[in-house]
């Protein structure tokens, strides 16, 4: 029970690797809040509800949020129903994210606006939301879900790339702002893994994918969320500014 009393918050949790992440939490201990957000068409809420039911089955408090991370009012709102919740918040997992991909010639500025919007500018609400809390209680850990393509780039994934570059700088930004109130930041860069778009994928187009990794296999969403379970652990007490590549070996 590597997270036995600890407390955190996932944003982007009903599903993919957000809800991977959040059980591998609760299976350590952690009570766990789980953030979602209402999408015209999609059941969020009702699939942020099945990891709740989840994660207490494991023995632990666990809680779904509505909030949209590009709003500050509704993130606000969030961590403070996390705190009220849980008495404290310990970990903050920036997981929420969304892909437009378009080459540059075709992108919108919409397109561009949308993810840098959702997956860094929500990571910088989120963790100014709770910077305050976790400063006077002089301990924390925050985690942020960057990608294998924040450190190559990939054609038709500018924004995205952009985005999860911008993550790591962010990380070590605040890595450095708070390492002497033994508050943390990390990031966790995955490389191709079997999760969410990737799990719909032709064969022939997994099979080219898979080529280039050379462990010759995709990754799992439980291989990110072991990888994050670390990083919130009292093992990784001294690692702090850090981009934790989990690819099986692409791009080294």
């Amino acid at each position: 029970m590597q997270l036995a009393g600890k407390s955190a918050l996932i944003t982007g949790a009903s599903r993919g690797l957000g809800r991977a992440i959040a059980e591998a939490f609760a299976r350590e201990g952690c009570a766990v809040a789980i953030n979602y957000v209402d999408i015209p068409g999609e059941d969020n809420a009702a699939d942020a509800e099945a990891v709740v039911t989840a994660a207490k089955a494991m023995g632990v408090d666990s809680v779904a949020l509505q909030a949209g991370v590009t709003d500050p009012e509704q993130v606000e709102a969030m961590v403070t129903a996390a705190i009220e919740r849980f008495g404290k918040l310990d970990i903050l997992v920036n997981n929420a994210g969304i892909i437009r991909d378009r080459t540059i010639k075709k992108m919108s500025k919409e397109d561009w606006d949308a993810v840098i919007d959702v997956n860094l500018n929500g990571a910088f609400n989120c963790i100014k939301a709770v910077i305050d809390h976790m400063r006077d209680r002089r301990e924390g850990r925050i985690i942020s879900i960057s990608s294998v393509i924040g450190q190559s780039g990939n054609i038709g994934q500018a924004n995205y790339a952009a985005s999860k570059a911008g993550i790591i700088a962010l990380t070590k930004s605040v890595a450095l702002e708070l390492a002497r109130r033994k508050v943390t930041a990390n990031a966790i860069a995955p490389g191709f893994i079997m999760a969410g778009m990737t799990a719909t994928l032709d064969q022939g187009i997994l099979d080219a994918v898979v080529e280039k990794v050379p462990m010759g296999e995709l990754g799992t969403a439980e291989d990110i969320a072991a990888a994050a379970v670390f990083l919130a652990s009292d093992a990784a007490r001294y690692i702090t500014g850090q981009v934790l590549a989990v690819n099986g070996g692409l791009y080294m």
